[in-house]
Formats: C-alpha cells, structure tokens, sequence
C-alpha cells in the first residue's frame, strides 16, 4: 500500500516519542539515584539565633553616575559580568545614568529591610591599585568605590554600615585610616590579587599596627579571585598573611580561601594549617553555596580547623544569581525543601535559609555581632 504524499516518515514521527521516552527515564533515574544517594545536611540544622542577624560581607557598585566617585575599568565596562551584577543589584547601567549610584545602595537597604532573618550588613567600599607615588591607578584598577561614598550613604541607613577599602601601598594609608574609624567603619576590606600588594611586604607594619590600635579587623580575600577580568591569585595566598597575625591583627579570610592554589597545594588546606597557631584567624562562609564552590561548605561544616572561627557572610549581590540554588544540593536536600527555599522571594532570607538546611551551626550565624560589638 502506498502512503499519501503528505505522509511523515514513520521514523519522524517515532522520533518525539523517543525522545520524551528517553527523557522520562533520565529523571526518573536522577529521582531514583538521588533517594538512594541521599546523604542529609552536612551537620543537623540548628534553630537560628532570635536576634535579627549581621551579615559582614554585602557588596555594591557604580558607574561613576552622581557625583560618587566610583569608577570600572573599560575591561569591566564591556564584560558580561557588569550587566549580571547590576541585574541581581534589581538595577540597569540606564537607571544609574538617571539616579546615580546612591541608588544601587538604597535598593539594597530596601532589599534588607524586607528580610526576616538579617537586620543589618557591612557595606563594602572597594579601594584600587596604586602607583609608585603611593596614588590611586585607574589605568591598572578595574573596579573602586571609594570610602567617603560608602560612609556617607551608609549614614543615611539604619540597616547598613560602613566596611572601609585601604590600599596600604597608599601614601596616606595611615591617615586614611584613621579617617575611616572616626566615621564609623567596622573592618577593613582587601582583595590584594585585584588591588595588587603583597600582605607579606614588612612595608605594611605601620599600617597593621594601626589596625590593632584601632581595633579594627580586616577581612581579606584568598584564594582564587574571578569576579573580576583578570587576577593575581598568588598575592591571595593565605601563607602571606602571617605578618598581621603575628602583630595582632584580627583577620577574617573570605571563603575559607575557596578555589585557589599556591606551591601546589589548595589554598583551603594552606589557611586550615594556620588556624591552630594563631587564635586572632577567621574564616567566614559568603559564597560557598555558588555552584563553583561546591563541597567547601561541606569542609566549612565538618573539618575540625575551623570550629569556632566561622562567620556568617552572603556575598551579596552573588547570592541573587544564578550561580545560588537549593537546587545545586540533592543530596543533601529533598525535592519539597529544595523547592520551598528556591521559592522564598528575599535573597537574604534564602541564603540564610538554606545555609540552615545544610547545617550551618548557630553560632557561625550570630558570630559577626560577637566580633563586631559596637553594631547595635
């Protein structure tokens, strides 16, 4: 018998239902393979502290729209990743041009204002690299937000608070800090790979025993860096932070230096071997839920290093990405908790929450409020 002209081949038409088949089956064994794999939380989740909490490590940025100061290099200018960041800030470059960067802090204060779980943040300013004359560099700097900008907008808020950026290599570091602490800054940010110094360089004593006098505490970045064009991870390596600690200064270190590697060895396992020499190191957990980070809030959770050094931090505005999601986490979470925190709406909230689920302690959530006293 021969078929009508306008006739689908008999293998066209079996090839949808191949297909649909196939993939049927592919989630029905994902299914199958995630309960029988199914491992739990990292540690047993544990009821939040009941005070709101203080998350110390939130980011912004600007364009250099209303008079703030802040700068991007024409490399960030032209990455991909600027319009992601303004996006997950719920803001465009054309609505900065409008309202200036001032706004970008407002959305985050309004942001914050509505989560249930975190009641204040530490606002980060961003400092750049500097020249020989000890001067700030704007041919070699990709990103700035500068320290006057982040302590006058933060004093506009109740719920944000204002975390100095000193390039130490600055001819005024010192008086620039002290500057910082009369206006209220609770720490001292660096991301030496992207602001180009060595924190091994005995240059920087002044300014590290300034710090202590002060009582300030820098968190820095180690580890691998790639929020950024390009980077000199080696000045991340955790081993370069000895001269602080010895001198007294109290150190957080980002992420557990996640990522990163020096002399062949993981960065993570470098800072863990240093934590039981000096009792003034600290870790904190912004951004090892992203999906590049996976397995490091596992190590966080369970290693013995660093019990009792954990902090909460977000990371804000990465944890309002696509890279943050209850659903990289299968094995640790079932498909109804996995899907009720990917549908909470606050990013803070979500984060919290999630953190929770996996195990992160009690006491890492409301640690920043024991280092930071002064926050009310």
């Amino acid at each position: 018998m021969t078929p009508p002209a306008n006739a689908e081949p008999l293998s066209r038409r079996r090839w949808p239902r191949a297909v649909a088949l196939i993939t049927l089956a592919l989630s029905l064994g994902g299914c199958v393979a995630c309960r029988l794999l199914h491992s739990g939380p990292y540690r047993a989740p544990q009821p939040l502290p009941e005070a709101k909490l203080l998350d110390m490590h939130v980011h912004t940025a600007g364009i250099g729209a209303g008079d703030s100061g802040c700068f991007i290099s024409k490399q960030m200018e032209s990455s991909w990743k600027l319009s992601i960041y303004l996006k997950s800030f719920g803001t465009t470059r054309q609505e900065l041009q409008q309202k200036g960067d001032a706004h970008v802090i407002q959305l985050i204060s309004q942001q914050l204002s509505g989560s249930k779980h975190v009641g204040q943040a530490i606002l980060l300013a961003m400092d750049g690299v500097v020249d020989e004359k000890g001067e700030l560099d704007k041919s070699r700097t990709e990103i700035y937000v500068p320290n006057a900008f982040i302590a006058r907008e933060t004093a506009k808020t109740t719920n944000l608070l204002f975390g100095a950026s000193i390039n130490p290599l600055r001819k005024d570091a010192l008086a620039q800090l002290d500057w910082a602490a009369t206006k209220g800054a609770r720490l001292v940010k660096w991301i030496p790979s992207i602001m180009q110094f060595d924190p091994a360089d005995e240059r920087l004593t002044p300014f590290y025993k300034q710090l202590v006098e002060l009582k300030l505490p820098l968190l820095t970045h180690a580890g691998q860096e790639r929020s950024f064009t390009s980077a000199r991870d080696e000045l991340c390596d955790p081993q370069r932070l000895h001269l602080p600690l010895k001198l007294g200064v109290t150190v957080i270190v980002a992420h557990i230096a996640s990522t990163g590697s020096n002399e062949g060895q993981r960065d993570t396992d470098r800072l863990a071997s240093m934590m039981a020499t000096y009792t003034n190191l600290f870790s904190e957990i912004s951004s090892l839920t992203q999906v590049n980070k996976l397995g490091y809030l596992r190590e966080a959770l369970t290693r013995p290093e660093w019990q009792g050094r954990l902090l909460f931090g977000s990371d804000f505005p990465l944890i309002n990405t696509a890279l943050c999601s209850p659903h990289f986490y299968p094995l640790q979470l079932n498909a109804s908790e996995r899907s009720r925190l990917a549908a909470i709406e606050n990013p803070w909230d979500r984060d919290v929450e999630l953190k929770q689920a996996l195990g992160v302690p009690r006491e890492v959530f409301h640690r920043p409020r024991e280092l930071f006293p002064n926050t009310p």
